[in-house]
């Protein structure tokens, strides 16, 4: 099952990839104690973890939405053919991304918003696609809402020195800036309201300007929360951030709020980067969280 409605929203989920990222978990999450890992080890394989490697296995996907009459893109992933010196894994890639769209019945004309919950790497690649020499913008009708404050942040003419280092070099020029200069962004601060059921707000700490859209729609509830987790051992340990996290202490303090937000509002908690199920359900544990039960997608059985 790759869909799934809540309210009047249809949710469809997009894979670009699945696998090994090449990091194991104590420098994914270099505060994370080891004993979580070897304690949850039996249900974070395969899924999140390579039990024989010790590495940790990370989904690559876009959220295909259909609320109102629109067509709406959460995330975009990697992108084809693009050029990323210092995120090799993430370089030169060649899927069928938009023959996965395709078999979800939507064309790249067909898209009437995407969403960038932030502008790291692996979140903005198909923003833009590679005609002849020029990037230009993969769906040509869309509005990108971005937020205003990753927007600054990673603009290399401002000239910030992210702790990310140069893992995004190449990424504004070739995803962000395309889109830009067509005229299709939306520079949105604090909150913005796309229709009755959807709202973005700012949920900063992974990145200056990462954001979280929440869904509210007839009795259901979900939370798209792109990267302030990527793995479910941060729900058992919240304050367990990666070690992409540009604000150690925002990090820990969104996640926590949206956490329990979810929580308790019994709310789907959707991540950009979770294999499995790919969506979760929790409940408070204490001062910690627990899963309480995973979405009714089909897991991804192969890797690539």
């Amino acid at each position: 099952m790759d869909t799934i409605v809540l309210g009047d929203i249809t949710i469809t989920r997009i894979r670009e990839y699945f696998g090994p990222v090449e990091m194991a978990p104590d420098t994914f999450f270099p505060d994370s104690p080891k004993e979580v890992w070897d304690d949850n080890e039996p249900w974070l394989a395969p899924h999140f973890l390579n039990a024989g490697t010790r590495i940790v296995n990370s989904a690559i996907q876009t959220w295909l939405l259909r609320s109102e009459g629109k067509t709406i893109l959460v995330d975009t992933g990697v992108g084809n053919h693009k050029e990323r010196p210092y995120s090799p894994v993430w370089s030169h890639l060649d899927t069928d991304f938009l023959a996965g769209l395709a078999r979800a019945g939507v064309a790249p004309e067909d898209v009437d918003i995407v969403i960038n919950t932030h502008l790291h790497v692996d979140h903005v690649g198909w923003n833009t696609y590679l005609d002849g020499r020029n990037w230009v913008p993969t769906f040509p009708r869309a509005t990108y809402l971005l937020p205003k404050d990753d927007f600054d942040f990673w603009n290399p003419a401002n000239g910030h020195t992210p702790l990310l280092g140069r893992g995004n070099q190449n990424v504004f020029e070739d995803s962000v800036a395309p889109v830009h200069a067509a005229g299709q962004t939306l520079l949105w601060e604090n909150s913005h309201r796309i229709d009755a059921g959807l709202r973005l707000d700012a949920a900063p700490g992974h990145t200056p300007g990462s954001c979280v859209l929440t869904l509210e729609s007839g009795p259901d509830r979900a939370v798209f929360v792109g990267d302030m987790l990527h793995s479910p051992v941060q729900i058992l340990e919240p304050d367990t951030n990666s070690c992409f996290c540009e604000d150690q202490a925002g990090a820990r303090a969104t996640r926590r709020k949206v956490l329990g937000w979810a929580a308790d509002h019994n709310a789907l908690l959707i991540p950009a980067h979770l294999g499995g199920h790919g969506a979760v359900e929790v409940a408070r544990a204490g001062d910690t969280f627990a899963v309480k039960g995973w979405a009714p997608f089909a897991p991804y059985t192969e890797q690539g």
